[in-house]
């Protein structure tokens, strides 16, 4: 196991350009329902706001994980080299919401072998997006067979 460093980083930040800055404000913020913490705008219509997301993690998958996601999650519809995952309180409702926000659903809600309930849908700023929900009230491994 590698060793910790002294001081982590405090904050993970994806910063994504969107071309309609409005409608992906609505949906993240107004949809999805991340709290606005700060906004800021500049000279040139220059336009940012950050939105809380919770807890950040990176998650690092190498190409067979991220086919056996794949797989499961979307019946084997690829997903980009880099996916936004969401934890959500109910994946079927939130699914329906953001399906009425202007997401494409890719994959509904379905329940993984290791207990969450995972789907997949095409987001505003060009985000592939994982909602999940966790059926035991927290994650954990499961090795899969692919």
């Amino acid at each position: 196991m590698a060793q910790q460093q002294a001081h982590p980083p405090k904050q993970l930040r994806l910063v994504v350009e969107v071309d309609d800055f409005d409608a992906a404000l609505a949906f993240y913020r107004d949809a999805l329902g991340l709290p606005e913490i700060a906004a800021f705008e500049g000279a040139g219509d220059a336009r940012v706001a950050i939105l809380e997301a919770g807890r950040a993690t990176l998650e690092l998958a190498n190409p067979a994980q991220k086919r056996m996601i794949d797989r499961i999650e979307a019946g084997g519809a690829p997903s980009p080299r880099i996916r936004v995952a969401f934890e959500v309180d109910d994946a079927d409702g939130s699914t329906r919401r953001l399906e009425g926000a202007g997401a494409t659903v890719i994959a509904e809600p379905v329940e993984t072998p290791w207990r969450s309930r995972n789907a997949r849908l095409e987001a505003p700023a060009g985000l592939t997006l994982t909602l999940f929900e966790e059926l035991d009230g927290e994650e954990r491994f499961v090795p899969v067979d692919d």
